[in-house]
Formats: structure tokens, C-alpha cells, sequence
């Protein structure tokens, strides 16, 4: 799909498969079109489905309008996925899911920029979703879709992440829930949200592609509704991420956005948006994307650095388990998105992605590590003269501090240090 073809978001009229509203499932390598009223999440050629809609939508979501949604008190409009509606999927009021999820905010700290070299330096905190991550701007997208079509069960495959936001979204719609995870490889409190939130949940053998590969085969043998991002429904909602930036930022376009790379749903809707955002004209240009990868965990920068030839596929493994993926579903997609943004693709190191971690954590900002893949890319590509001192760069953090306290523990120098119960130990430690 070329990048005029992902700007090209629909048609004047659209395919006689287009509802009410002008949204219609269109295939990335075809002509193919389906209805958004069917469960797919391929075309019969075999390539990804994506979300059109016909022109021009945007009239009908000025930033007028956009604005004046931030002060209503209407429960779509307090939500920052639905606020966006118009640009995500038409659904009945009744059926949307919402907690709500989005309007995270914006931090600036010079210790920072400091550390990455760059005087312009912003991080978007995702992790400040209601189950602590981005996943629940798309899952508040699927789960809605799955309640409009009549569904009663829903399933994903999850390195953590997913089957929180999945279990929580579930839960709050009356629905069953089914998370594949891969054994031993997720951290304690992602498990314990899913768990609590009572989903059932599967502990796979084998890694996460595994659990990707079987949640497939039994979304299609079992009746189960798949939400992981190879679901078009759950990129719409990714992609109120950047539209909300972009009004955070009065339409002012930064000259990078930064975000990790696994599954590369995000670097597939943030590209989807700023090309819509484009043809809107909400902005004037496009920014340049950034995505990261752990050097453990590398299959879109391997392909990145041969020209995208081929889709590799690697064994991951790396401590920001929740981009440890070696065989990213929305490959396909993510290519498009750099080739259109004049993007880059980089891979970090563990001991990078802890560092920059210790920084954000010590900022008082905290994130899991797959999130600090951002601050130590954009510092490496400072270093490489990639990124300028003066450029206007936009990490997105995607998972709060608390995703992955084992992580922090195993990696934190500041030690819990017992002492005695005297105000003598006291004051000895406070001196040591």
C-alpha cells in the first residue's frame, strides 16, 4: 500500500458496503471492500484490513468542535477516543463501551532533555489510562464494536497489557473474556489486572507469537471475538493518541514522534492519523516517526536496515517484555506509515532501556520499560546527528511505572535499607 493510497482514507461515495455513516472495512493491498458490520480481520487476498470512511468526514469534527468537547459534560465527550468519534467507527450510543479512557497529559523535564540532548523534549503519558496503559484507547474501540455486533465473548493474546485492558473493558460490558499469555514471560501485576478483573486466563507454552498464532485459530474455530491489533477496530482508537496530541499542541506539528515498537499496532495508527489529520487540515505537514525497538526484540529494524526486502522474524527477548514480539502482525502496515512519514526505525539495548528508564523513573514521570525505549532512541539518535539539539521531539510513554515492578526492583540502586526501630538508626542512615 503506498503512501498516497494510506492518505486516500476513503472516497467521495464509498463501496455499496459502507453504513450510514460511510465506513467500510478496505483491504491494504486491494481493491477489496467489506462491511464494518462483519467479524474479519483479513481480506480473502490474505493482508490486513483497515478502517475507510467516506470524504469529507472531517468537516463534520472541526477543532471548533474538538475544542468545545473538552469543557462538555456529555460522558462520549469526556472520553478521549470518543470525543474524536466522527474520526474512529459510527456505533450507537448504547453500545460504546467507555470508561473513560485518554486525555493523558503532556510533561516536560530538563533533567531530560538534559540527558537526551535535545532542548525540546515532551512525553505523552499514556500510562495514565484507567488500566495503565494505551491499550485501552483501541480496546475501548473493539469492545464497543463486539457489544454492537452481538458478541458475548472476546479473546487476545497478551505480553501483559492487553489482557488488562481487555479483562477491565470486558468486565464493564457483561462480557466473557479470554487471555493467551505466554508462560512464565508476564510480569506480576499485568497478570493480577487480568485476573481480578476475572478473565479466564491461558498460560501458553511457547512465547508470545505462539499465543498470537493460537488465539487466531480459536477466534475462528471457537467463536471468540479477537481483539490484538491486527483487529482494524482497535487502531482507530490508537489513533485518538495523536489526534490528542496534536490539539494539546494548538495543531502545531512537533518534527518527531517517538514511540516503542512490538506488535506495531502504534506505529500503524499514529501513522493512519497524521495522514488523516493531514488531508483534514488540522495540520500543515507531517512529522517524522520514530520507532524503537528493544535490539532483543528487533524484527521491523531488521527489515528497516535491508529496505524492507522481507519480514524477519527473531526469537525476542528483552526486558521491556511488553514489545518482546518476533513476529509483529501489522508489519505490513508499519512499513507503509515510514515509508509515508520519512520515518526511522532504531533498536536500543536492554542496558539503554534501563538507563533511560532510571531517568524518566527519576524524574518523577515513571514508566515501564518498554516506554523508556523512547527517551534512550531519541538520545541515540541525537548522538547519531539524527535528531537535532534544537528539533521539536514527542516520546509516547506507553505503560505506568507500575506495569513492571519487578523490573524496577532488579534494576532500582536505591535499595530498601533496614534499620532498627531508633531515631540513632535513623539519622545513621540519612548520613550514609
Amino acid at each position: 500500500m503506498s503512501s498516497q493510497e494510506i492518505a486516500k482514507t476513503g472516497s467521495q461515495q464509498g463501496p455499496s458496503v459502507a453504513n450510514g455513516a460511510g465506513e467500510w472495512l478496505q483491504c491494504i493491498s486491494c481493491t477489496s471492500a467489506y462491511s464494518v458490520e462483519m467479524v474479519r480481520y483479513h481480506c480473502d487476498c490474505g493482508s490486513l484490513l483497515t478502517v475507510a470512511r467516506r470524504q469529507p468526514w472531517h468537516e463534520r469534527l472541526t477543532p471548533e468542535i474538538l475544542l468545545a468537547r473538552q469543557i462538555s459534560s456529555d460522558p462520549l465527550d469526556q472520553s478521549g477516543v470518543w470525543s474524536f468519534r466522527e474520526a474512529i467507527v459510527s456505533l450507537p450510543r448504547q453500545s460504546i463501551v467507555t470508561h473513560p479512557e485518554g486525555r493523558t497529559r503532556l510533561y516536560s523535564r530538563s533533567s531530560l532533555s538534559a540527558y537526551a540532548g535535545v532542548e525540546r523534549l515532551a512525553f505523552k503519558h499514556e500510562g495514565e489510562n484507567p488500566t495503565g496503559s494505551f491499550k485501552d484507547r483501541g480496546m475501548t474501540v473493539a469492545v464497543s464494536q463486539a457489544k454492537h455486533l452481538g458478541l458475548k465473548a472476546v479473546a487476545c493474546a497478551s505480553t501483559g497489557n492487553t489482557s488488562a485492558s481487555l479483562a477491565a473493558y470486558a468486565a464493564h460490558a457483561g462480557m466473557r473474556a479470554v487471555v493467551f499469555l505466554p508462560a512464565g514471560k508476564i510480569s506480576t501485576s499485568k497478570l493480577a489486572q487480568a485476573l481480578g478483573y476475572g478473565a479466564i486466563c491461558l498460560a501458553v507454552e511457547g512465547d508470545f507469537d505462539a499465543a498470537m498464532t493460537l488465539v487466531q485459530e480459536s477466534a475462528d474455530k471457537l467463536g471468540l471475538y479477537l481483539v490484538n491489533s491486527l483487529n482494524p477496530m482497535r487502531l482507530e482508537g490508537q489513533k485518538t493518541i495523536i489526534f490528542e496530541l496534536l490539539m494539546q499542541r494548538g495543531f502545531t506539528v512537533p518534527d518527531w514522534i517517538v514511540v516503542p515498537a512490538g506488535n506495531l499496532g502504534n506505529t500503524s495508527a499514529f501513522g493512519k492519523a497524521l495522514l488523516e489529520a493531514h488531508a483534514a487540515g488540522w495540520i500543515n505537514r507531517l512529522p517524522r516517526l520514530a520507532s524503537i525497538q528493544a535490539s532483543g526484540a528487533n524484527p521491523f529494524y531488521l527489515s528497516y536496515v535491508d529496505a524492507f526486502q522481507s519480514a524477519h522474524i527473531v526469537k525476542a527477548h528483552t526486558v521491556a517484555t511488553a514489545i518482546q514480539i518476533g513476529a509483529p502482525v501489522n508489519y505490513s502496515k508499519a512499513k507503509a506509515v515510514i515509508t509515508a512519514t520519512n520515518g526511522i526505525v532504531a533498536q536500543v539495548s536492554d542496558a539503554e532501556i534501563m538507563r533511560a528508564k532510571a531517568a524518566i523513573d527519576q524524574s518523577g514521570i515513571g514508566c515501564e520499560p518498554a516506554s523508556a525505549a523512547t527517551l534512550a532512541g531519541v538520545q541515540q539518535l541525537r548522538q547519531q546527528g539524527v535528531i537535532r539539539p534544537s528539533d521539536d521531539v514527542v516520546c509516547v510513554l506507553t505503560g505506568n511505572m507500575l506495569k513492571d515492578p519487578e523490573a524496577v526492583l532488579a534494576a532500582a540502586n536505591n535499595k530498601v535499607r533496614p534499620i532498627a526501630a531508633s531515631l540513632a538508626a535513623v539519622e545513621a542512615a540519612l548520613k550514609s
